[in-house]
């Protein structure tokens, strides 16, 4: 043969080329043992014979490198990764073999090399494709250290990543590749508290963003989306923002929704935030397994229209209730919205320091306080675990069907702002 044709069994770039590498290699490898035995096989060589090896040197395990050992652990049948969370795993796998070399095993990383990794990670500047296209991350984070640039991972994004490195390693350590695992505990120190690393909306910001000409009347609901004009658009640039701040419900959760999510329950209508049967790809992503819930649409959405607007969409025979809005290379639909969201909080003037899209989610839980809803009515509300990691917490919740639709309502009925005034948005304006 002159070609050997192999299917790479991916539709991502990034993923074919690190694949591609790995399939030349075992080529490469198995043409070599082809010319090996084809010499060894002539009566005309005059190779020495091979050394004979003991039962126990044959049957014994070819060490792991570390590209290996990850292509492995991502291929372990007994777990399931949603899309970006894989694609980060490929970056570490680039930056590991990047600092240690392709020949790299499994069994010589030590302590050291770990803490070498992790001030790696430390300097890797943000965005290094992007703003240092001709350096290999290993090079663009050495830079950063040597001219100690500004604009480096955060300590949440490092530790990120030496969570799914130690996670590697403790798959490792169960495969019986190595004895332990060298990169136990290692991580920083994050001086930012988890609460304050986002922050509620602030009323202003709130006015500002509700009174913008998307909900006032613009020239359209793409480009000119900041421009005041007559054109009254509600789609899912309108909604999204509205859904998030009386529901609680996250980016990616609202921007997936299919007209089939919303229906009656018990007289109530609710969201179903769900990912659907998974024996089928539908392009829905929930972020943990509490994700999944139902939540009764707030009487202030129905009062705007929100209900009218699906029968419209089911009326038209969509499936998606935005179609328009589209997904992203990594499988999500929040991706593109959430880009569009950040520009859209600067033209309106309501960019402030550690709030974003998912300060509506802190909103909502404020407002949840605020009414003084049940706590437990509150985590089931808004997809919260109860944070009792004990399998006894676990058991209990697996028992019962939960909260009865009827008392979810009552419950998110009492959720209001009262200095906020939406009063332009009613149905009948």
């Amino acid at each position: 043969k002159t070609h050997v044709v192999k299917s790479l069994g991916t539709g991502y770039r990034a993923e074919a080329i690190r694949k591609a590498r790995m399939v030349a290699a075992s080529l490469e490898a198995e043409w070599c043992e082809v010319e090996r035995q084809s010499v060894s096989a002539s009566p005309s060589s005059r190779l020495p014979a091979l050394p004979k090896t003991s039962s126990a040197a044959a049957t014994a395990p070819l060490e792991k490198t570390m590209r290996q050992a990850f292509e492995l652990f991502r291929s372990d049948p007994a777990k399931q990764r949603a899309r970006k969370t894989d694609l980060h795993y490929l970056n570490l796998i680039e930056l590991t073999v990047g600092l240690w070399g392709e020949g790299r095993t499994i069994r010589s990383i030590d302590r050291e090399t770990c803490r070498e990794l992790l001030d790696t990670l430390i300097w890797l500047p943000t965005n290094a494709e992007k703003k240092f296209p001709k350096l290999s991350p290993v090079q663009a984070s050495a830079m950063a250290k040597a001219k100690g640039l500004p604009g480096t991972l955060s300590p949440a994004s490092v530790n990120g990543y030496m969570t799914k490195f130690r996670a590697v390693m403790n798959f490792a350590t169960n495969e019986g590749w190595i004895e332990r695992n060298p990169a136990k505990g290692l991580q920083v120190v994050d001086p930012v508290r988890r609460r304050d690393k986002r922050l509620p909306f602030s009323v202003e910001q709130l006015r500002l963003i509700f009174d913008a000409p998307i909900y006032r009347g613009c020239v359209d609901d793409w480009a000119g989306y900041s421009t005041p004009g007559p054109a009254r658009p509600r789609r899912g640039r309108f909604w999204v923002p509205l859904i998030a701040l009386f529901s609680g419900m996250r980016m990616n959760e609202i921007c997936q929704l299919h007209a089939a999510d919303i229906h009656r329950l018990d007289g109530v209508d609710c969201f179903f935030v769900t990912e659907g049967p998974s024996d089928s790809d539908n392009g829905k992503r929930l972020k943990t397994a509490a994700s999944e819930r139902f939540i009764p649409i707030h009487p202030t959405l129905i009062d705007m229209g929100f209900m009218i607007f699906v029968a419209d969409r089911r009326a038209a025979g969509a499936v998606r209730l935005f179609a328009e809005l589209e997904k992203s290379s990594t499988g999500y639909y929040s991706d593109p919205f959430s880009k569009w969201f950040r520009r859209f909080l600067q033209r309106v003037g309501a960019d402030r320091p550690k709030t974003c899209f998912h300060s509506f989610r802190h909103c909502y839980r404020d407002a949840l306080r605020e009414a003084r809803v049940e706590h437990e009515v509150a985590l089931a509300l808004g997809g919260w675990s109860s944070g009792n990691g004990s399998e006894g917490g676990e058991t209990a919740a697996a028992y019962g069907r939960g909260y009865r639709a009827q008392t979810l309502y009552e419950a998110i009925g009492r959720i209001a702002y009262p200095e906020l005034d939406l009063s332009h948005l009613a149905a009948s304006k």
